[in-house]
């Protein structure tokens, strides 16, 4: 009964999960059959690599009795190249050590203590220094393509190079908000999964607040308070990892290689004429115990 339950709950989930993403899918032309085919190719990878049986090698006959697909359909989705997003993790961290330096290293800030704007070339303090010091021997024209793309950097004068933005939020770039996608919300949910069926361990932190009656008056303000304390959060985080990173800093000791992240994010719903709605019901339901 409680796994009847369970799997209930989780279908509900789920489809709670995936309105939004059918809703992005749809809105970049995708059907549901490169949908699916997507999500078998999920569950086959799934199966291979996480369900194994202790002790054996991973086999199509497992994969096919866990996942109910056939062993020829899986054969055949795993001859298919389902691509990754490793270059576009990489280019998203390159770019983001570059503007993590522009914002935190004197060298490059001006009098007031603000990302100087500055020229494309020099021998101190100019953009190509600036890549050349946090994202190594890649070329400073792609960085400087790359972040002007996204909408982070701007041209002032003829040389000069002005930075629009203290992170690396792509501001256009559609392959680059849809990389995102994946990996930000991916992060979620494994954490997620990991807090519920990972009983024995420490959970990791996850915590949200939720209040479902505001007045549209107050969402510009709650917005604000999330772009200032939110943004100052994320920075000291920033800064903190970075001084932690051997990307940054190829001195630093220490075993093994983890991938951590903090996320925040905003997010609201329309309730249409809820408190209205509720107020008539209420007010029919008086009446009519009055008769």
């Amino acid at each position: 009964m409680s796994t009847d339950k369970s799997q209930n709950a989780l279908f509900v989930a789920v489809f709670k999960l995936i309105r939004p993403l059918v809703r992005a899918l749809l809105r970049n032309g995708v059907p549901y059959g490169a949908f699916a085919d997507i999500a078998k190719r999920a569950y086959v990878d799934i199966a291979m690599t996480e369900f194994e049986v202790p002790g054996k090698k991973p086999t199509i006959s497992r994969a096919a009795t866990i996942t109910g697909l056939s062993r020829k359909e899986i054969s055949r989705l795993m001859t298919i190249d389902g691509g990754d997003d490793r270059d576009m993790v990489a280019k998203y961290n390159r770019a983001a050590r570059v503007v993590y330096g522009w914002v935190h290293d004197i060298r490059y800030a001006d009098e007031n203590g603000q990302a100087a704007v500055l020229p494309f070339e020099g021998e101190s303090v100019s953009f190509s220094a600036l890549v050349k010091a946090y994202s190594g021997d890649v070329p400073p024209r792609a960085i400087l393509d790359e972040l002007a793309q996204v909408g982070v950097v701007e041209y002032v004068n003829d040389d000069g190079i002005r930075l629009l933005a203290r992170a690396y939020i792509p501001k256009s770039g559609e392959a680059e908000k849809l990389s995102l996608l994946g990996r930000d919300v991916a992060g979620l949910i494994a954490t997620m999964d990991k807090n519920i069926h990972n009983l024995g361990e420490k959970p990791f932190f996850q915590r949200k607040v939720f209040y479902d009656n505001l007045p549209l008056e107050v969402i510009p303000e709650l917005q604000a308070i999330l772009e200032e304390r939110g943004q100052n959060l994320l920075e000291y985080l920033d800064q903190w990892m970075a001084e932690h990173d051997r990307d940054v800093n190829p001195k630093l000791d220490g075993t093994g290689r983890k991938a951590a992240g903090i996320g925040l994010y905003y997010f609201e719903e329309n309730i249409e004429n809820y408190f209205e709605k509720n107020v008539e019901k209420e007010q029919k339901s008086a009446g009519g115990n009055s008769k």
